[in-house]
């Protein structure tokens, strides 16, 4: 069998997959930083400046009690694993009960069993690049329904309503990219109707 065949890639990606899970659950980090394997590679990056954690909190408290389903919550500082990927998203919409996906290592839950993720963009090229293109293909792929991006650095600001993966191209195939001061509305599943507008998104 020749190197490069799909069978020697898949087993090339594979092992390599299974190093960067090695090394990522024997990492020991300082307070104040998390490490995410995306794509393919351990990525570390601090904890979120005062404005992100303003937004996220914003969120979070608009998110409370808020899913129609009554069988969903919003999670802060989750794990979310897929395939030996692993996020740490800023929110995470998941069954009440994260007993029913958990990841089968216990570090976290099965990205399978999450239905949104909320992602707001730190400063930087470094965190643009990671929300806006590397996280929104990993998320993708894992086939999570809703990926929302509230965006500071987007010209004025914008939030991104990201639905309908496709996982074996790691694209959403519908978008809508809303200015602040215009209401972003999720369009489906247990957040429905949610609302992202000035009380959440203004400085």
């Amino acid at each position: 069998m020749t190197v490069g065949s799909p069978s020697a890639s898949g087993r090339e990606a594979a092992a390599l997959d299974e190093v960067l899970w090695q090394a990522w659950k024997a990492m020991e980090l300082p307070e104040g930083y998390r490490a995410e394997i995306i794509e393919e590679s351990i990525e570390v990056s601090p904890t979120g400046r005062r404005r992100h954690g303003v937004a996220v909190n914003r969120l979070r408290r608009a998110l409370h009690g808020y899913p129609a389903d009554g069988d969903h919550a919003a999670f802060q500082g989750l794990n979310v694993v897929h395939r030996r990927k692993v996020w740490i998203p800023d929110l995470v919409i998941a069954p009440l009960d994260l007993d029913e996906i958990p990841d089968e290592e216990g570090f976290g839950v099965d990205a399978s069993g999450v239905a949104a993720v909320f992602e707001v963009v730190s400063p930087g090229h470094e965190a643009r690049s990671r929300d806006r293109k590397r996280k929104r293909r990993a998320y993708a792929r894992a086939g999570i329904p809703l990926y929302v991006i509230v965006d500071d650095f987007d010209g004025d600001g914008t939030v991104t309503v990201l639905t309908s993966p496709n996982p074996d191209k790691a694209v959403y195939t519908d978008e809508h990219r809303i200015p602040y001061g215009t209401d972003a509305v999720v369009p489906d599943g247990p957040a429905k109707g949610f609302v992202i507008g000035d009380a959440i998104v203004k400085p």
